[in-house]
């Protein structure tokens, strides 16, 4: 009888040990900004997907400092296999850079460094919306952005606002030091900005906004590709609606993929989400964000970092 007991006792542990594992994987941030980037890293959360809720008060978590403008915008965060969370954002609007800090818990972050991923191109007018993905297949992470170089693509050099003309760039790193040479990552003859990236049953989707403006799209479609930095495929149509749409952020959450982006003519979020990567729904009248959320990057944590981050006023 005792054997048996203690059989029951040690089952019970390991159901209670799995249900919390289970538990803590549903808990999702949201890394943002407000205004113009000026404050820095902001953070909300959701045990949903619908409903989130800002943390810190609604104050910064972390202050920018690098860059001329000293700007933090489009804050994009994952955590890597090294289980510190990365971060590379936007600091300004004509530098040719980008930001980059890396932290354990998302409170005490490293120092913040430039990765002067343009520097070798002397008419880039910016570097925006930067990316990290990492890839367990070539176990290194990629930094993906978008930059406007004149005369590169003249055929859409009218296409854009105030004479811009994106394409995406990328390097790669396994240790944010050393990083490859820039490479061109996305061009289909059309402007473009905002990527971002998931991987399932072995394929890249890429998320991205049409950036043109002149006849105007402004939406949000996907690309595909079997490669990580190439042969990414001519965008599917617009998975957002008759609004304008920028920053898209992707998340496998309770069965579905979400892409959470910014209704920035609106002035609030949106979202979409869909079962097969292909057919997509809109439900951002479902969801709600703190007031004057800019778009970032959804991700995930255990419930121990979200208590650490519900700790701090």
């Amino acid at each position: 009888m005792k054997k048996i007991i203690f059989i029951l006792q040690v089952i019970f542990l390991v159901l209670v040990f799995v249900g919390n594992l289970h538990a803590q994987k549903q808990v999702l941030l949201f890394s943002y900004f407000t205004g113009n980037g000026e404050d820095g890293l902001h953070l909300a959360y959701s045990h949903d997907g619908f409903k989130w809720k800002q943390l810190n008060n609604g104050k910064s978590f972390l202050k920018p400092t690098v860059g001329d403008d000293k700007l933090m915008r489009d804050p994009c965060i994952i955590l890597g296999p090294d289980n510190k969370f990365h971060m590379v954002w936007t600091i300004s609007w004509k530098e040719k850079g980008i930001g980059y800090a890396y932290s354990r818990n998302l409170t005490d972050w490293s120092v913040q460094k430039m990765i002067p991923v343009m520097a070798h191109e002397e008419q880039a007018r910016n570097c925006w919306a930067p990316e990290i993905y990492y890839d367990t297949t070539e176990e290194l992470y990629m930094i993906f952005w978008s930059t406007t170089i004149p005369g590169r693509f003249p055929e859409t050099d009218d296409s854009g606002d105030n004479g811009l003309n994106h394409r995406m760039y990328y390097v790669t790193t396994k240790d944010f030091e050393e990083f490859s040479k820039t490479k061109l990552l996305y061009d289909q003859g059309f402007n473009v900005i905002d990527g971002t990236l998931t991987k399932h049953e072995g394929k890249y989707y890429m998320f991205l906004k049409d950036e043109t403006r002149h006849p105007p799209e402004k939406n949000i479609r996907v690309a595909t590709s079997t490669s990580l930095s190439n042969s990414y495929s001519i965008p599917s149509e617009p998975i957002t609606g008759d609004y304008w749409a920028e920053g898209p952020s992707v998340i496998q959450f309770e069965n579905y993929w979400w892409v959470y982006f910014d209704k920035y003519r609106k002035n609030r979020m949106g979202a979409v989400r869909s079962d097969d990567l292909i057919n997509w729904v809109d439900i951002s009248d479902q969801i709600s964000f703190p007031k004057g959320t800019r778009h970032g990057t959804v991700f995930q944590v255990s419930e121990d970092v979200l208590k650490n981050l519900l700790k701090k006023k």
